[in-house]
């Protein structure tokens, strides 16, 4: 598709797309209307990126320019220090496309790299492994965008990039949750000189309300703008990202091990996101779109799809549906620990399992009535009839070291086109480095691998490997190609679970889609117990009991935090019409826009 090129000076076209410094956008959870939408976590990105839209961009144009002003905004989550999937209809072919932009592990990443050697056995989780060199991934951000603009947006990337560069500097209202995050990140962020510097001046976190400027991040920006990719992945930042990784800017006084990473030059210069074709299952008379390996996204919820696709949900009490969106849940996580990882290194039989005749078999487990013991074992996903039969005999239960943050957007165009985009530096403020006088902070990605190495493990650590992931970037489609929903959701192991369930809720239960966004939820990975919001215990805990469940109450071990996910979505309905979704309160609320409002 044509590009346009810039014909005014940078600073004056971010400018005029960047809304008035002093102007904080309206903050929505619901939208609807027509003409093109934009919904994230965060509003200053979600008006970004409307307002591409309104200026003549289509749907790549406003995700990108949305992604990179997410960095600017939500810079714990995401950034052009890690990676994410992009997921793009194209209403023209009525075709679903997928870019892989996940990170990779350097070419010298050895197999112990998180096992202490003086006990040998792994670092703890955080903050020894999280906050160190050795967990940063290549990243693949930027490679994503230059790639989904090259192949269907409008736009180069410096005119993308131009209303982020004009946020980062003249800064944007503090909220309370990006002051919890700094405060939950002190020790890690106090670690670090330029962290320190930007994120705890005077040695306190940004004040809820005021205003947070990033001028290095702009200048940054600005650099990609002028050289392109090239900046970070051939030029002046790769050797610049090198020298962080492998020799962390650590303060004199921190009491972290902070140990060094292995990442060199080649590994940047090396890495390209990678075109993969999407998964696919029929759902309720749709066709439901996912991410195919590294992540194990649509993988997981399209077997889980698949297993529910033979209960009549919508005519059993709540209970009992949500007893088997648990069971499904439980059967496709054992699959999922036992074959998927980086396609390129593992032979995941990702065909089988997303055959309804291996669904029907892994169904046999379930009991409408009474809910089976977890961990459950993986299927043989090499012999399989459809009938009931033995599982592999070995539970394949693994430790969720995915952590709860990353970001999500949804953003349709008038023209039919959707992107629908997750995308992290995993933990919450990523490694904690931020790249000196860069303003960005690079990911901990590696910590996704498995921690000790098994042969049979598809997670493995591997040189130039990228670790799975549980990113869920969705669309459904209806038969004739149209689009009917697209959503997604940050989240961890826990974005599969959310993705799933409102999914269940939008199509099985007869809940709008921002109620099944809002619905209280639980979540079942092939643990003993499934863990819930509050809510969800209030309202289903006691049924779900009597049914054999073992229902705890959710809380992720590095936040505190007792919600899970944080979704975006978008409807499409006749005439046009678009419903625009993100949470009414999870992790703040979240921005739904829409370019004509329904009046």
């Amino acid at each position: 598709m044509r590009r346009l090129g810039i014909v005014v000076p940078l600073a004056l076209l971010a400018t005029a797309l960047a809304a008035p410094a002093q102007a904080t956008p309206p903050k929505h959870p619901t939208a609807r209307g027509y003409g093109g939408a934009v919904t994230s976590v965060d509003p200053d990105a979600s008006a970004i990126g409307l307002e591409v839209l309104k200026a003549g961009g289509n749907a790549v144009d406003a995700a990108v320019a949305t992604a990179a002003a997410l960095g600017v905004t939500e810079p714990f989550s995401s950034g052009i220090g890690g990676g994410g999937y992009f997921v793009y209809y194209d209403a023209k072919t009525r075709e679903v496309h997928t870019i892989d932009g996940r990170e990779t592990a350097p070419a010298a990443m050895p197999h112990d790299a998180f096992i202490d050697p003086k006990t040998g056995k792994p670092y703890g989780f955080s903050p020894a492994r999280v906050t160190s060199g050795v967990s940063v991934g290549v990243p693949g951000s930027l490679a994503t965008w230059q790639r989904a603009l090259r192949e269907w947006g409008t736009r180069s990337l410096a005119r993308s990039l131009a209303p982020a560069e004009a946020l980062a500097r003249r800064g944007f209202r503090v909220d309370p949750t990006f002051h919890d995050q700094v405060v939950q990140n002190r020790r890690r962020f106090d670690a670090f000189v330029p962290t320190r510097r930007l994120y705890l001046p005077h040695g306190r976190a940004p004040r809820v309300g005021s205003t947070f400027r990033n001028p290095d991040l702009a200048r940054t920006y600005d650099l990609i703008a002028h050289r392109g990719t090239r900046a970070l992945y051939d030029g002046r930042l790769t050797s610049e990202v090198v020298h962080a990784v492998r020799r962390p800017p650590t303060t004199k006084d921190t009491t972290l091990p902070v140990p060094r990473g292995l990442m060199r030059r080649s590994d940047i210069t090396g890495y390209r996101p990678v075109d993969r074709a999407p998964t696919r299952v029929g759902y309720r008379g749709l066709h439901v779109y996912g991410m195919a390996p590294s992540s194990s996204g649509g993988s997981t919820v399209g077997e889980a799809l698949n297993i529910l696709d033979r209960y009549p949900l919508g005519s059993m009490t709540r209970a009992r549906a949500l007893h088997l969106y648990l069971e499904a849940s439980a059967l496709a996580f054992a699959d999922r620990s036992a074959y998927v990882g980086d396609p390129a290194q593992v032979d995941v039989p990702l065909k089988d399992l997303l055959s309804q005749k291996y669904a029907d078999e892994r169904a046999c487990r379930i009991r409408v009535g009474r809910a089976f013991p977890t961990p459950v074992e993986a299927g043989d996903a090499s012999s399989y009839d459809g009938r009931c039969g033995a599982g592999r005999g070995t539970a394949t239960s693994a430790g969720d070291t995915e952590n709860v943050e990353t970001t999500n957007l949804t953003v349709a165009d008038r023209w039919g086109n959707v992107v629908e985009y997750t995308l992290t530096i995993e933990q919450t403020g990523g490694s904690g480095i931020v790249v000196p006088g860069r303003g960005f902070l690079l990911n901990n990605e590696l910590t996704d691998f498995t921690a000790v190495y098994d042969d049979a493990d598809p997670n493995r650590i591997e040189p130039g490997k990228r670790p799975r992931s549980s990113m869920s970037p969705t669309l459904a489609l209806h038969r004739n190609g149209r689009p009917l929903l697209a959503v997604g959701s940050p989240g961890g192991s826990t974005i599969i679970t959310t993705v799933l369930q409102i999914l269940v809720n939008r199509l099985d239960l007869g809940m709008t889609l921002p109620q099944a966004i809002a619905a209280p939820r639980a979540t079942q990975r092939n643990t003993e117990d499934d863990l819930a919001e509050p809510a969800f215990l209030r309202r289903y805990g006691h049924a779900l009991k009597r049914l054999g469940h073992h229902v705890e109450k959710y809380q992720d071990i590095f936040t505190g935090t007792t919600e899970i996910g944080a979704a975006t979505g978008i409807e499409f309905g006749p005439g046009g019409l678009l419903t625009v979704a993100a949470e009414p309160r999870r992790r703040g609320g979240g921005a739904a826009t829409v370019v004509t409002p329904q009046r």
